[in-house]
């Protein structure tokens, strides 16, 4: 029988943080989500909360990705694709140096 579990990795990859790290700071750091905090005066005991369940998901994300492990990529994505998406278009965002 096919059990869904959640996985903690103990050994510390240092690439797997620096790259989560600068993901959070790119999502979060700059974006609406600093208005909404201080707009509803979110707790930081609040704020870090959600930013560590959000590295750990990202980390994890990394970690099948970078183990070239699309099986479980894809039972993640069969798994989470509601139709209660609270978001309506998606519209890929990027930021980086391109070479001209």
């Amino acid at each position: 029988m096919k059990v869904w579990k959640t996985a903690k990795f103990l050994k510390k990859d240092k690439n797997i943080e620096l790259i989560t790290r600068s993901y959070i700071n790119y999502i979060y750091k700059y974006g609406p989500i600093n208005d909404i905090i201080r707009k509803y005066n979110i707790n930081p005991s609040d704020v870090y909360k959600l930013n560590q369940y959000t590295a750990n998901r990202i980390a994890g994300l990394l970690i099948l990705y970078l183990a070239k492990d699309k099986k479980r990529l894809n039972d993640i994505v069969l798994k989470y694709d509601t139709s209660d998406l609270l978001v309506s278009d998606i519209t890929p965002e990027i930021e980086g140096y391109i070479e001209r």
